[in-house]
């Protein structure tokens, strides 16, 4: 009998540890849940467009292309579905645009290059 309280006690305690309700976080699911904010704001002129980024990253022109820093990174833009251009500050100008429409798109990137996996894609036209 003392055999099977003893038993008992050791299934209570595995299922008490199993059902504790503890939750262990991986580095790799933290940086998800920490994504930066990306709001964007399109000023049409004339044949220009002024894109305006606010991030809670750093943009950091210094270290462009240099070893990935927490916080901290640029911006990769996209006119419609042109060449990459690296953007290292908040504002960016696109002058002398054809009449039409047409996509911004733009993504966070670390320092190195990675992505926050962070994009917006924006319309508009000139007239």
């Amino acid at each position: 009998m003392r055999k099977w309280h003893l038993i008992i006690g050791m299934a209570c305690l595995l299922l008490t540890a199993c059902s504790s309700g503890t939750t262990v976080t991986t580095g790799a699911a933290s940086e998800q849940e920490q994504k930066p904010s990306l709001d964007v704001k399109l000023t049409v002129t004339g044949n220009q467009v002024t894109v305006k980024v606010d991030t809670d990253i750093q943009i950091s022109e210094e270290h462009y292309g240099k070893a990935r820093k927490k916080g901290e990174g640029h911006i990769h833009m996209y006119l419609d579905d042109g060449e990459k251009i690296g953007v290292t500050e908040e504002e960016k100008v696109f002058k002398d645009l054809a009449p039409g429409k047409h996509t911004i798109k733009m993504s966070l990137h670390n320092n190195d290059h990675t992505p926050y996996d962070v994009t917006k894609s924006i319309d508009f036209d000139i007239k």
